[in-house]
């Protein structure tokens, strides 16, 4: 945490030391065409950041359509933000950060890398190593996996834990939570008018 708010601090200081060796080094007319040129440069990368964005969303859309979850399309959101951000700070050093966000020929490698060495580790310690594929997700357990079934009834009933979910011959289901709910629907449909 104390190396982010570092970096964040120091940019700043790069911009101010950039803009003193500058002023120092040609003078005050060429101070005044530098600030032109940061206004300029903040126009234009905001013009490039809004056509981004519109592109992002589309591509978000088509792969929403598609039903492929959008994490690219949200990892890249995120960076356009943060390169509109940059791009509204005057700085010429802020600016060319700005800039590395919003073209897709920089941005990519940058998202590449935030996605290897920021998300999935930080996803993977909070969910136990879910993000990247090490945990059993989908399916009954069977030969081989860490949780195996219980003593089989009518249809065979599989321990979760404090949950288990009961198959029985019929085509039916039970499911048995931990604080003693369960999930039968036709039942409380007949007794719950609001359930209708």
């Amino acid at each position: 945490m104390l190396w982010w708010i570092f970096a964040l601090l120091l940019i700043p200081f790069l911009d101010a030391v950039l803009l003193a060796v500058i002023v120092t080094q040609f003078g005050l007319l060429n101070w005044v065409g530098m600030v032109l040129l940061v206004v300029l440069t903040g126009l234009v990368g905001m013009l490039l950041v809004r056509a981004e964005g519109r592109r992002t969303i589309r591509k978000m859309q088509r792969s929403m359509a598609q039903g492929k979850p959008p994490t690219n399309e949200l990892l890249d959101g995120g960076l356009l933000i943060a390169a509109g951000a940059f791009l509204l700070t005057p700085g010429l050093v802020t600016d060319a950060i700005g800039f590395l966000l919003a073209v897709p020929l920089t941005r990519i490698p940058i998202r590449a890398a935030l996605k290897r060495f920021v998300i999935i580790p930080y996803a993977d310690k909070k969910t136990g190593g879910f993000a990247s594929g090490k945990v059993w997700t989908v399916g009954f357990p069977s030969e081989g996996t860490t949780s195996e079934p219980s003593e089989s009834t009518d249809g065979g009933t599989y321990d979760l834990g404090s949950d288990a979910y009961t198959v029985n011959d019929e085509d039916s289901y039970t499911i048995e939570f931990g604080d003693d709910r369960t999930d039968d629907t036709d039942d409380e449909r007949d007794d719950d008018p609001l359930a209708r």
